[in-house]
């Protein structure tokens, strides 16, 4: 640790505002001291003691309850006490003054974690966890995020990096050893722990994908040709006006951006303008703004016109990502007679978004793409670097698995493996750029 990094450090980590109780935190090696300044007295580890909070200049600042936590037994790993007063600014400024004047500093965001995670306490994807946490707005997210908080999550990373470092070993071992009479790398274990692995690490993305939806929710970019019915059917699927309709094509200039919930999951909806040629350069500009939602999208609803374009040929001249899934939705279905719902090849989708019929089995349908109805006891909340991370590692045990199979090249599977365990680290910390502890910690709120 740096000096900085052992100062002792304070801040109030009850929310901002008026409340019956309040708390100002302290964690570091001066802790004790200045909890004997302010409340001239120092309790027993885990023991309440009530009494009088002195200022500087002996006047009281208030009764309240005074704990303290002996190192290595505490939320930071270090000494902590917690002075808890009634909870009003002014009392909880002058409290947290009269701790910096006696030796403290003020905490910055994320740092009580940061050193939790320094310290031992807990590792870097439980470190976000507790940030998830706190910022869960749906049961479901804040469940998945106390299980990432417990070490689910970790565990099973913890698990997958074990498994690599066996493996890297013996396959090491087979190089180092060439003269054994048995060739390692060809006697069929290798290449079976391999598939092994990469059907672990598969199975750990789908449910780091899950768990991102959960958390973050589903980006959905409603998108097609001018009077398909997208904002018909962004209106039907938030249930209000909140997009213009009208039968003059290019009514929508710019991106409509709404909120609605899934069992309690987020989905991002996204009302574009309609993808033509046109002249008209305000047009033109929602255009391009389209194309830059839909790159960021996590689906897209080509909404096409079942009368007009039946075989949703404009879909081919869009020129959208190929990386972005797709489904087709045949609107219109009231006037083409098409089965309200998701066809037998699994492929187009058929409403009436003006007529709100086939709505409720389109918000099914996207729960489904979701993954919401596959979600098991045993998921956990993800973000994006975690995803990032594994699947650079799924890529290097693949990459390693062709050098293996094309020539038997230990040496490169070796190094493609220590990648591979190298990314997964990376998610709990055992392996992390400073750059990266700074970005995570830097979106903590103050006093956590």
């Amino acid at each position: 640790m740096s000096e900085r990094d052992t100062d002792t450090i304070a801040a109030v980590i009850t929310p901002p505002g008026r409340g019956g109780v309040g708390i100002v935190r302290l964690s570091g090696s001066l802790a004790f001291s200045i909890a004997q300044q302010v409340a001239s007295k120092v309790p027993e580890p885990r023991m309440a003691h009530y009494g009088p909070f002195i200022d500087h200049d002996e006047s009281l600042i208030d009764n309240g309850i005074l704990l303290c936590f002996k190192a290595p037994h505490s939320y930071t790993g270090e000494d902590v006490v917690e002075f808890q007063a009634h909870g009003g600014p002014v009392v909880l400024d002058r409290l947290l003054q009269r701790c910096v004047a006696s030796g403290a500093r003020l905490a910055n965001a994320g740092e009580y974690t940061e050193r939790a995670f320094l310290n031992d306490k807990i590792d870097l994807a439980q470190a976000e966890a507790i940030a998830d946490l706190i910022d869960a707005e749906t049961t479901a997210a804040a469940k998945l995020a106390a299980r990432s908080l417990q070490g689910e999550f970790s565990e099973r990373i913890h698990n997958l990096v074990s498994a690599l470092t066996h493996l890297r070993m013996y396959v090491e071992a087979a190089i180092d050893f060439p003269e054994e009479e048995i060739d390692f790398l060809s006697d069929g274990k290798v290449a079976g722990d391999v598939e092994l692995l990469i059907e672990q690490v598969e199975t750990l993305l789908a449910a780091a994908n899950v768990g991102r939806v959960m958390r973050d929710g589903m980006t959905l970019v409603i998108a097609g040709r001018p009077n398909a019915g997208k904002s018909s059917l962004l209106n039907a699927l938030v249930g209000n006006e909140s997009a213009i309709v009208t039968d003059i094509p290019g009514t929508t200039r710019d991106v409509v951006k709404e909120q609605i919930q899934l069992d309690g999951m987020p989905l991002h909806l996204i009302d574009t303008a309609g993808l033509r040629d046109s002249s008209d350069v305000v047009e033109q500009i929602g255009i391009q703004r389209a194309h830059d939602a839909i790159a960021q999208a996590d689906r897209i609803l080509w909404v096409y016109d079942g009368d007009a374009d039946p075989e949703h040929r404009s879909f081919e001249e869009s020129n959208l990502p190929p990386h972005v899934p797709v489904t087709f939705l045949h609107n219109k279905a009231d006037k083409t007679g098409r089965k309200i719902g998701l066809d037998a090849n699994k492929k187009v989708f058929a409403v009436s978004a003006k007529q709100g019929e086939g709505i409720v089995e389109l918000k099914a349908y996207l729960r489904q793409t979701m993954g919401l109805e596959q979600t098991t006891q045993g998921e956990f909340l993800a973000r994006r670097r975690h995803i990032d991370a594994i699947e650079r590692a799924l890529e290097h045990i693949r990459t390693g698995k062709a050098a293996l199979h094309e020539g038997l090249a230990g040496e490169l599977m070796a190094e493609d493996l220590r990648h591979a365990q190298l990314a997964l680290s990376e998610i709990t910390g055992e392996f992390s750029a400073d750059d990266l502890l700074g970005e995570i910690f830097a979106g903590f709120c103050i006093g956590k």
